[in-house]
């Protein structure tokens, strides 16, 4: 949970400094800082990455679980999801509603937000928490400075989807054996890996569509290792 705390922090603070400062942050002072996030990203990804003890179990949970992910469509889903909101929004004009929805899809919906919020709850590593928080208190600057107060009240959502994840993998960390937890980290440090190159611009990858891999990773571990 303490991951999760912090990430309410950061946009809680974040939030406050756009509301203050509304529109006087230029561009190019936050181009330079998600770089770097990007950059972080990408080695805290290899670095989880590299503890994997047997790379068949990750590479085909990867596989496997892009192509149920492909054919579930989740990437295409949230983003829909999103931009049914926007329009629905858009037509209201209601701008705390506004704020509020955009913000909270914003930091919740997300391959980091679900990772980091397992990591956290297994493991009490939030190392994923962490570099998240600070990418999401750079973006609610921008945000509350141009959405207003709905903003910081996307805390809240932080606080019930990112806990609530950690909490019930905290809960069923008994029952989970090393290797499984070994080889949904090391799924999860690749797909934290594709997220640093998404937020470099690299090239596009359709991260949401791995989301799938963590559960087959458990079932492939559990059945190797028996």
């Amino acid at each position: 949970m303490r991951g999760t705390l912090i990430n309410i922090a950061t946009v809680l603070v974040g939030s406050i400094l756009g509301l203050t400062l509304k529109q006087r942050i230029p561009a190019r002072l936050t181009n330079p800082v998600v770089q770097a996030i990007g950059l972080f990203t990408m080695v805290l990804g290899m670095n989880m990455a590299q503890g994997a003890k047997n790379l068949l179990v990750v590479l085909f949970s990867l596989v496997l679980g892009g192509v149920i992910g492909e054919f579930l469509d989740i990437e295409g889903r949230l983003d829909g999801l999103g931009r049914w909101f926007e329009t629905r929004l858009q037509a209201s004009g209601d701008g705390f509603n506004k704020g509020f929805i955009a913000a909270s899809l914003l930091f919740c919906v997300g391959p980091m937000s679900i990772v980091g919020s397992i990591e956290d709850g297994l493991y009490g590593n939030y190392q994923i928490l962490l570099t998240k928080s600070i990418m999401d208190g750079v973006c609610s600057i921008a945000f509350a400075s141009t959405l207003g107060i709905g903003v910081p009240f996307s805390a809240l959502v932080i606080l019930f989807f990112q806990g609530g994840i950690s909490l019930a993998a905290s809960l069923v960390r008994p029952f989970m054996t090393d290797s499984v937890i070994t080889a949904m980290t090391a799924v999860g440090g690749v797909m934290i890996l594709g997220i640093g190159i998404n937020l470099l611009e690299l090239r596009k990858l359709k991260i949401a569509n791995l989301l799938p891999a963590l559960a087959v990773a458990v079932l492939l571990s559990a059945i190797w290792s028996s």
